[in-house]
């Protein structure tokens, strides 16, 4: 049987060549996404988001009930007024010719964790303002490290995109700085975003959506 002790070490060694195949690749590899999740979302760490979360009423109940978005018709979604949340969400995708992220089977806290976040990855991007270009990603990437507990995934995604600036184009690194500071600062004068059911809010005006979770988006 192998020691703790080199268990962590090869959990480190792992680590740390998933950050350097990231770094390496092109932006929004989703391959490399998967490997760095694998490599850094060890039990223990899971098990503090999981407290952290239900920490919150909102939390709590979310991992109690498990909800998910289920099958959703973005053309219905569409045909809602322009200045609702539900049209906004389709809207997005449509124009990006993307489709909603189906959930896989829930088990666990763990797997309703994982689901509901990769499900509702592009709401949080419509409610918080976050573009989807890199400058967006970084700063819904800090927005998720303040709401979501410092989880090492988060934040490496955050390291890689210094490493590159710092390998590739240091020019880059105040922008960078920038958007991690205005997804921080957003994220902590926010309402708690994880676990609220998405689909009973879809025909809420998406200004008052933001409003109810007092999100201010940064100016400039």
């Amino acid at each position: 049987m192998q020691s703790i002790e080199k268990l962590d070490e090869i959990w480190q060694d792992k680590a740390i060549e998933s950050i350097i195949n990231f770094v390496k690749s092109a932006d929004g590899d989703f391959d490399c996404i998967a490997e760095l999740l694998n490599a850094v979302s060890d039990s223990d760490s899971l098990q503090k988001i999981v407290e952290f979360l239900s920490s919150t009423p909102q939390g709590k109940q979310a991992f109690q009930k498990r909800p998910l978005l289920g099958n959703i018709d973005l053309q219905k979604l569409h045909r809602l007024p322009i200045n609702s949340l539900g049209y906004s969400f389709a809207n997005h995708l449509l124009t990006n010719n993307l489709q909603p992220l189906q959930a896989k089977s829930v088990e666990n806290d763990y797997d309703f964790f994982a689901a509901h976040i990769a499900e509702t990855h592009d709401i949080w991007h419509i409610v918080t303002g976050c573009n989807t270009n890199v400058l967006g990603e970084i700063q819904l990437e800090a927005f998720y490290v303040n709401q979501l507990y410092a989880s090492r995934f988060w934040l490496a995604l955050i390291a890689k995109n210094l490493l590159k600036a710092v390998i590739y184009d240091i020019e880059l690194s105040t922008t960078y700085m920038d958007a991690i500071a205005k997804g921080w600062t957003m994220a902590k004068q926010a309402k708690p975003l994880f676990g609220i059911e998405w689909n009973l809010l879809w025909e809420t005006p998406l200004e008052d959506v933001r409003n109810s979770l007092n999100i201010i988006l940064p100016n400039g």
